[in-house]
Formats: C-alpha cells, sequence, structure tokens
C-alpha cells in the first residue's frame, strides 16, 4: 500500500493513540484529520499499528479486569459465562440441544438445486459410480 500523503507525521498518530480506547474517529480528531486517513496510517505505518494495537489491548484488559471482578463479587451468570469463553481447554462449552423430531416423528426434507447445482452434483455422482 502506497504510503498516505505527508501531512501528518506519524508521531501526530503515535502520540495521539493513548486514551483514544482504540477507536479511531477519536484517533482522527485528536490528529486534525478524516476516519478514513486515521484508518489508512494505521494499516501502513507499522509503528503506528502497534501503537494502535496496545491501546486496543489496554481495553481488553479493562474489561477482562471488570469480568473478574465480577466474578470475585459472586456473579454466578459472568462466571459461567467466563468459563464457556476461556475454560475450553478444561471441557467448558456452551452445548445447544436441538430435537430434529417432528413430535417423535421423523422430518422429510426435500432437496431443491438449482440448475448448475443439479449438473454438478450428477457430474460428480457419475465420477463417483465410475471409480
Amino acid at each position: 500500500m502506497a504510503a498516505p500523503a505527508s501531512k501528518h507525521r506519524v508521531q501526530d498518530f503515535i502520540d495521539a493513540i493513548p486514551g483514544t480506547a482504540g477507536i479511531i474517529s477519536t484517533i482522527a480528531k485528536k490528529v486534525g484529520c478524516s476516519w478514513h486517513t486515521a484508518k489508512r496510517y494505521i494499516e501502513t505505518y507499522p509503528t503506528i499499528a502497534q501503537a494502535y494495537a496496545d491501546e486496543c489491548a489496554v481495553v481488553l484488559d479493562l474489561a477482562e479486569t471488570k469480568v473478574i471482578s465480577a466474578i470475585n463479587d459472586g456473579d454466578i451468570q459472568t462466571a459461567k459465562w467466563y468459563l464457556t469463553m476461556k475454560g475450553q481447554g478444561r471441557g467448558y462449552t456452551r452445548t445447544e440441544r436441538c430435537d430434529v423430531t417432528s413430535g417423535g416423528q421423523p422430518l422429510t426434507f426435500r432437496v431443491v438445486y438449482d440448475r448448475d447445482e443439479r449438473s454438478a452434483f450428477e457430474d460428480d455422482a457419475d465420477t463417483d459410480a465410475a471409480q
């Protein structure tokens, strides 16, 4: 990607990023440019991209701190949610159950292909049968 016109300095963006929570419009306002210009600088310059990633990580850390605080305060729903998000390695996962019968009776499915898909499907079936 070509570097943006140099109306703004890389350091202007690096200095503007802290305290923005990674919100590009806030960064743009602090630098005095458009949202698209700020986004382009972030994507173009690795040092700006790193400062941006660091700021986003600060917000993520803050959110994690709030979740842990809620768990410490005894919030069971938050604890369950946390386990489904972070405890998968220990077997904590969300399980959804779906009854695929209709009143205890099997369901019948009708598959409808458009003309192109049907031809491709039949060609594959013919190839499989020949092998």
